[in-house]
């Protein structure tokens, strides 16, 4: 098979998940006549391209959408349910792919679940669609403008806080947390439903967001727009300290082609960006510096004293039982929690006696790292990946702070889960490093050029003009809650100076 790549566009995007969407949308709406390519190294596995694959209500079509997003991974075995995860396992979610080497360096802890997903709409056709706003120290303090940005984001993203509400127990849960939880808290830090990217159709059906909705309906109707499936930018092309384009690897046909642009945007995830940019020779310092992830913390309970609910039986998901309830960050509690039905949550079903559908709960809490300079994603020149690029290596440690911040974090879900109900289990389960896909800081922004940054507050590279950078990577922070809505924002800040330039 044989497509024809355009020679000249205004604006390069690389990688199709909710921040590269979020380019081709504020773009499409601000800069109508500007051309725009955007080029995804997977497959189209959904309709609408860029779909979540919760909305494939046929479970082998689901489970065929998960597997050709695996990449190198395609047909290995992969959990069954989040909740089958086991310590010292190494084995992806569906839908994704693990880092086949370079996880764990001797002597350090490593991320042993690293993964990735390569296909249209990347991890947003995967993930749980939580959209918490970030709070105190989680957010950046150069930015005056976050506010209005997080409201863009929650635009572009569907985000409500409704899709569950007279659906099942949810109301049960916040009402035990918030009595346990509450006292000492700001308005804004009380438990509350999640926010999340989803919606309800007439029917009641729920509809997730993936990148589908982000790009919206005047991306795909913007005949100046163009997406590239199975296409693998190998690299930045660089001339006098500028972006001029890209070279682009057809993986149906395995040539090669350079397309020529103004501007380039790199949002091919926090561990993949920093690869691109690395293939293109662009390298500063702090390139790949300051990784963080949220270790993550799981328990279950059982709700005390509920009836059976039919609610949501008839749609094909039990989270309409619960749906889905936050313990908001606090920089003196620096961990996020979550609480929802079971099969939304890693921890193993009780299956010694019957229970009401919906009543068992999966608690989450996601902590906040110790950011340090030498928390890295390293890249090998000499050897390469399954797609060709330069090998990555993870240098990743947890300090004695992260330490002390796990074990306040232990008791507090513990609390959580006395207060929800009776705890399952004799204590808490910690994840494998990298379980949360939560990847951050990798190609940080920074107020000014001082060499802890990779680019500005509009994500343009310091080094390289009219190079961009997208994605978890770009937060500057160490985030306890869900990332995607904070680097969505952040993208539409990116995007609205791109347009602004192709105005000026």
């Amino acid at each position: 098979m044989s497509r024809e790549y355009p020679a000249q566009v205004d604006v390069v995007i690389v990688g199709s998940g909710p921040t590269g969407a979020a380019y081709a949308r504020i773009l499409s709406e601000t800069a109508p006549n500007a051309t725009i390519a955007m080029f995804e190294v997977g497959p189209i596995v959904s309709d609408p391209p860029g779909s979540h694959v919760k909305n494939i209500l046929d479970p082998a079509e689901r489970a065929q959408a998960q597997s050709r997003s695996e990449g190198p991974g395609e047909g290995s075995a992969t959990l069954t349910s989040p909740g089958a995860v086991k310590a010292g396992e190494r084995r992806g979610r569906a839908g994704t792919f693990l880092l086949q080497s370079g996880y764990k360096v001797e002597g350090e802890d490593g991320m042993p679940v690293a993964a990735f997903s390569s296909n249209v709409g990347g991890m947003g056709a995967h993930w749980t669609a939580a959209c918490p706003r970030p709070g105190g120290a989680e957010r950046p303090d150069f930015l005056d403008d976050l506010d209005e940005l997080l409201s863009e984001g929650e635009r572009l993203l569907g985000v409500r806080t409704d899709a569950f509400d007279g659906y099942g127990f949810g109301d049960v849960v916040r009402e035990h947390l918030a009595a346990a939880l509450d006292a000492d808290r700001e308005p804004e830090q009380r438990v509350q439903p999640m926010p999340l990217a989803v919606r309800r159709r007439e029917d009641g059906r729920l509809v997730w967001t993936g990148s589908d909705v982000v790009f919206g309906d005047v991306t795909r109707s913007n005949g100046n727009f163009s997406l590239f499936d199975e296409s693998l930018v190998t690299r930045v092309l660089v001339e006098d300290g500028r972006a001029v384009g890209v070279e682009v690897e057809d993986r149906r046909s395995g040539t090669r082609h350079e397309v020529r642009s103004r501007f380039v945007v790199v949002a091919a995830d926090a561990l993949r960006t920093p690869q691109v940019l690395w293939a293109s020779g662009v390298r500063p310092a702090a390139l790949g510096r300051m990784l963080n992830d949220q270790t993550q913390i799981v328990y279950a309970t059982r709700l005390r004293d509920v009836e059976p609910r039919n609610v949501g039986a008839e749609f094909g998901s039990v989270t309409d039982q619960t749906g889905v309830s936050w313990v908001p960050y606090t920089d003196e509690m620096p961990f996020h929690g979550q609480v929802m039905q079971l099969d939304a949550s890693p921890i193993p079903i009780a299956e010694d006696d019957p229970v009401v559908p919906g009543s068992i709960v999966g608690l989450g809490v996601f902590c906040a790292k110790d950011l340090q300079w030498d928390d890295r994603v390293a890249f090998d020149d000499s050897a390469v990946d399954y797609y060709g690029m330069p090998s990555m290596t993870l240098h990743y440690t947890l300090t004695e702070k992260d330490h002390v911040v796990l074990d306040r974090a232990r008791e507090f879900i513990v609390r959580m889960g006395v207060a929800a109900g009776d705890p399952i289990g004799d204590r808490p389960f910690t994840l494998p490093y990298g379980s949360s896909l939560h990847y951050q800081g990798s190609t940080r922004m920074g107020a000014e050029d001082d060499g802890l940054s990779v680019c500005s507050s509009d994500s343009e590279v310091w080094s390289v003009d009219g190079l961009f950078l997208a994605g978890n990577g770009v937060i500057p922070t160490p985030i306890a809650c869900n990332p995607t809505l904070t680097s969505v924002a952040l993208a539409v800040r990116g995007a609205r100076e791109i347009a602004a330039r192709l105005a000026a």
